[in-house]
């Protein structure tokens, strides 16, 4: 693998398939980080497909992961929580352990580890913000207010609105994003779904699952 690294950051160690399976098996589960970041005051939310699971209220496939979304400028109070563990910068196929300033500039996501065992527990990503306004990496002309992305299970779970999950996974789906999508699609409102087909035509036209969409 001779992936290079990013620009400004030399080095890196470059990330390994098969040894990442395994150091990710011990990953945490939403209840974990959720009970120790009580109290804070970043607006942070499960992503991904634990959101999902989150939305829905029950798991419905294995995770590989667990990963988390922070609005980038308030990374250092959620670091803050977790002093004993080791955050390493992850871009480009490569690893910064122990992610200084240089590091967090020119990257976006954050592996967070247990020294002792070399353990991934969870993925932090460093989203883009301006104030309360959260704005979506890919197109920045999607900004939404953070109580408008931003739901709760009912013991107290930030999760990202599914219809945001979907948008994320929709711009090169894999067999299990394919598989999420069908499985929350029954659950979203008409609200829900009128979102998510305008952004999806806005930004992925001609994607299929706005047939699908538009289907239901």
């Amino acid at each position: 693998m001779t992936e290079p690294s990013l620009p400004g950051l030399p080095g890196g160690a470059v990330l390994d398939a098969g040894e990442l399976d395994a150091r990710w098996a011990d990953a945490w589960r939403p209840h974990q980080i959720a009970q120790r970041l009580t109290g804070v005051s970043v607006p942070w939310c499960v992503v991904a497909g634990w959101a999902l699971d989150l939305f829905r209220g029950a798991q419905s496939r294995p995770h590989g992961d667990l990963e988390i979304a922070v609005p980038a400028a308030q990374f250092a109070e959620i670091r803050g929580r977790f002093a004993e563990y080791e955050f390493d910068a992850v871009g480009s196929g490569r690893l910064w352990a122990r992610a200084g300033a240089t590091a967090l500039a020119v990257t976006r996501q954050t592996w967070v580890r247990d020294p002792a065992s070399g353990q991934f527990l969870f993925d932090v990503f460093r989203e883009p913000h301006e104030g309360g306004t959260w704005i979506y990496r890919r197109d920045e002309s999607l900004r939404l207010p953070y109580d408008a992305i931003i739901e709760r299970t009912p013991d107290g779970i930030p999760y990202l609105v599914p219809e945001l999950v979907v948008l994320f996974k929709a711009k090169a789906p894999r067999p299990k994003d394919h598989a999420d999508f069908e499985g929350v699609l029954p659950l979203l409102t008409q609200a829900r779904r009128d979102a998510l087909g305008g952004w999806l035509t806005q930004m992925h036209p001609g994607h299929p699952w706005l047939a699908r969409l538009a289907r239901e």
